[in-house]
């Protein structure tokens, strides 16, 4: 589908690359894109309401909340790229070893795979960083456990279709080994609606890892990540409202726009296979 057609189609996709592009930009370019140190404390300044120093105002210590919602950015993008790279890649280890061995090790693999989803995801990712300590780090861990599940399902049910094509059975029949057979000619086959799924979770990600950060469990003070930023400002909500509203407002324009950008590429992608 050419490009024009596709803006004609989804108009919105102007918007989602809009947000992506900004989201990339600031992720590289990290502190240098901020006004001021997003670490600084400087407590003459606290809680100072939106003005041309401080368009975003600045937060109980003093800090620019604009310079600690752009390096968030940063932070942001990294979380939502690791947990995803790495549930994605443990699913479609699992899903595409379950559903081309078929027999024990399907069932195995898929009984497993019904323990994590057994319990909400939430839940367990708060029982996982409860379990190991409230960080960052811990908190995609918990994330990343508790997301593979899906996309191995996914893959599972892919995987068991497409081995049943003909050239998968020739490339058997010539000697091909397991392993080839799985990366060369199944997994390519799978893809599409892995591919889309991974776009359109991207958000549901940042909001789970936002809402851990929210309540103590993600990154920790004084680091500049949007859902942190919203649990230091609930406590100064009415008085000032600028430390909360940015990082989530923040929060909302990515979702939306990674979201539309999952649609955009839906249709792309369903075009192409008809």
């Amino acid at each position: 589908m050419k490009l024009r057609a596709l803006i004609r189609r989804q108009p919105t996709a102007i918007f989602s690359l809009c947000v992506v592009v900004t989201l990339l930009v600031l992720a590289v370019l990290g502190s240098r894109a901020a006004p001021y140190d997003p670490l600084a404390v400087d407590l003459r300044q606290k809680l100072q309401a939106p003005s041309a120093a401080h368009p975003f105002g600045t937060d109980d210590m003093g800090r620019d909340v604009l310079s600690r919602v752009i390096v968030g950015t940063r932070l942001s993008v990294q979380t939502i790229l690791v947990i995803m790279l790495s549930s994605v890649a443990l699913g479609l280890l699992v899903g595409t070893i379950a559903g081309y061995f078929g027999s024990y090790m399907d069932e195995g693999l898929m009984r497993v795979t019904d323990i994590f989803l057994a319990f909400p995801g939430l839940i367990l990712a708060l029982a996982i960083v409860a379990a190991l300590g409230p960080s960052l780090l811990n908190a995609m861990l918990a994330i990343s456990l508790v997301w593979w599940p899906w996309y191995a399902r996914m893959v599972r049910g892919q995987v068991l279709s497409v081995k049943e094509n003909q050239y998968v059975e020739a490339a058997r029949s010539i000697g091909a080994r397991h392993a080839r057979v799985m990366l060369r000619h199944i997994l390519p086959n799978c893809m599409m609606p892995v591919i889309v799924q991974a776009s359109m979770d991207m958000g549901a990600v940042l909001v789970t890892t936002a809402g851990l950060s929210f309540i103590g469990l993600g990154a920790q003070a004084p680091t500049p990540e949007w859902g942190a930023m919203i649990g230091i400002g609930r406590r100064y909500l009415l008085d000032a409202w600028w430390i909360s509203t940015f990082p989530g407002l923040a929060i909302f324009i990515t979702v939306m726009g990674l979201n539309l950008l999952g649609d955009a590429l839906q249709d792309v992608l369903w075009s192409r296979t008809k």
